[in-house]
């Protein structure tokens, strides 16, 4: 019999729904696809509601600062269950943010140096 102690058993780490659905939606922009809610839903067994959620947190900078794009389905390319009212598809793109480096104070004000950083 193996003795094993809990302490060595080493635990999977589960990854954040949050992190699941910012792969999910930057490979479908790589494909230049936009995902609908329903259709992210079916992707990663996720509710729509918790997803329109973590959407809405990819746009905080702490989660990321993604830019989170937004647009109406064309009416050509409704699925079935969806054919009432406006539905709306979304992609995921990496922003780009400014930050202000080196700091320097002259007679005429305040100068700063900017750099874009990717994120």
């Amino acid at each position: 019999m193996r003795n094993t102690r809990r302490s060595e058993v080493k635990r999977i780490a589960r990854r954040r729904q949050r992190d699941v659905l910012c792969d999910v939606m930057l490979s479908a922009r790589q494909c230049e696809t936009w995902l609908t809610l329903e259709e992210l839903a079916r992707l990663t067994h996720y509710p729509p509601a918790s997803i329109s959620a973590q959407l809405r947190h990819l746009r905080k900078p702490e989660n990321g600062g993604y830019a989170v794009e937004k647009r109406p389905r064309v009416v050509g390319k409704v699925l079935r269950g969806e054919d009432f009212g406006t539905v709306w598809e979304y992609q995921l793109r990496r922003a780009f943010r400014r930050t202000f480096v080196n700091a320097r104070v002259c007679a005429s004000g305040t100068r700063l140096s900017r750099r874009t950083v990717t994120c």
